[in-house]
């Protein structure tokens, strides 16, 4: 009995610790550009109020029936307004929430950054600007970030590119805060034609001879002009809200004129003559707010995915996502698999292997086990959400040991990070 006051204190200290951790770790979203010992002090406050919190948290679940009468926990409270049915508790889309997303990601990478190359605190080596940023870590999100800190100023790549009729770009972003725009959430990504590509205020509020620009805030808003007398275009939607330091994947395909936009699993645009037949498309910038981003992707090209794998026997694709040294797939390679398993269940008799391929960073040993669990994990969602029959399906992984590319740049080493489908 003399247990309780003592049980009834130590409830009562944890949920104080755990408020003041939620606290500490919603305000705590920084440029981790201090020096390794203040970063390894951060990680080890994070680790022990993530702990703290968890603990809590266990503390306030209840048992809940399912239809078959198995119990499972249910978290209790409300969930924030950013949170729906399409995302787990810990806010990670879940696959099955992708049915709708029929994105494919282009077949050949022609440009990638995900801002390894260079050092933190400094400026990218593969872009410009007329405003600032630097090259960030950050305690919510894994990986690097390019970070645009300067509000007016535009940010494109530093050397011109040629976009052909039909290509995709995608790439992950968190948006920041603007203080001095009353802390409100706004940034701007364009698609330019432009005559002057070393010039980047050419046009100024109107850059580049032709342009879509699609605008972020709490709506999101696109306007599409030019300067050959086509009409222009503009609209916006209320399907998304952009919130400061959540992570969101933009994607975006264009086929000739037509231009389509998703956040997350979400098409937010299809804009079937957007994108004027009279121009050339050879700039990507961001502009107009504070945002960060990583995982910078453009390629060209749909995969002829029937031809390659019936006829070729081969099929080498980029649209199946991991994180870095993770093995679950990423729900927004929903698309892909999808289309892959649409010609597996058209032909039920063919059988395939399914390769996983990695760069060189890391350990050997470590990247081969990785590449034979990545493709053991493919087969595992052709067979569960598709219905691709498993015994069809044979998997091994050759890691860093089958490069198509040298290991030399971010898009080589993205060229090396793939997923092969061999006709046996």
């Amino acid at each position: 009995m003399k247990t309780y006051p003592f049980l009834f204190v130590l409830f009562f200290c944890l949920i104080s610790v755990s408020l003041e951790a939620q606290i500490n770790i919603k305000g705590k979203l920084k440029n981790q550009t201090t020096n390794r010992a203040n970063d390894k002090v951060d990680q080890g406050i994070d680790k022990g109020l993530d702990a703290v919190e968890n603990g809590v948290k266990d503390l306030f679940k209840k048992k809940k029936k399912t239809d078959d009468g198995e119990q499972t926990e249910e978290q209790t409270g409300e969930q924030a307004s950013e949170v729906t049915d399409s995302k787990s508790v810990s806010g990670t889309p879940a696959f099955q929430s992708y049915s709708k997303f029929d994105f494919v990601p282009g077949e050949k990478v022609i440009f990638y950054d995900d801002f390894t190359d260079g050092n933190i605190g400094d400026f990218p080596v593969l872009w410009n600007t007329t405003g600032s940023g630097e090259v960030v870590t950050n305690n919510l999100f894994e990986g690097r970030w390019f970070n645009l800190t300067n509000d007016r100023g535009a940010t494109v790549l530093d050397q011109p590119i040629t976009l052909p009729e039909n290509y995709t770009i995608e790439f992950d972003v968190v948006p920041q805060k603007n203080p001095e725009d009353g802390n409100n959430v706004a940034w701007s990504f364009n698609v330019l034609s432009t005559s002057k590509p070393k010039d980047i205020d050419y046009g100024l509020a109107r850059p580049g001879d032709a342009a879509i620009r699609f605008d972020f805030a709490y709506t999101t808003y696109y306007h599409s002009y030019y300067r050959d007398g086509t009409p222009e275009l503009s609209g916006n939607t209320d399907k998304v809200r952009l919130l400061a330091d959540k992570k969101y994947k933009i994607s975006v395909w264009v086929q000739k004129e037509r231009i389509r936009l998703y956040v997350d699993e979400s098409k937010v645009f299809d804009l079937p003559k957007a994108m004027s037949k009279n121009y050339k498309f050879n700039m990507v910038r961001f502009d107009r707010g504070t945002a960060m981003f990583t995982n910078f992707r453009i390629a060209t090209g749909l995969p002829d995915t029937r031809n390659k794998l019936m006829t070729e026997g081969k099929l080498v694709t980029y649209g199946i996502y991991f994180d870095v040294n993770k093995d679950v797939v990423k729900p927004e390679s929903y698309g892909t698999l999808k289309d892959i398993a649409a010609v597996l269940n058209e032909v039920p008799d063919v059988k395939v292997k399914i390769f996983g391929h990695t760069d060189s960073d890391g350990q050997d040993a470590a990247n081969l086990d990785l590449s034979k669990r990545r493709a053991a994990s493919v087969k595992a969602e052709l067979a569960k959400s598709f219905g691709v029959n498993a015994d069809r399906l044979e998997t091994d992984g050759l890691g860093e040991t089958k490069p198509v590319a040298p290991n030399d740049t971010p898009v080589n080493k993205a060229l090396n990070r793939r997923v092969e489908f061999i006709k046996l």
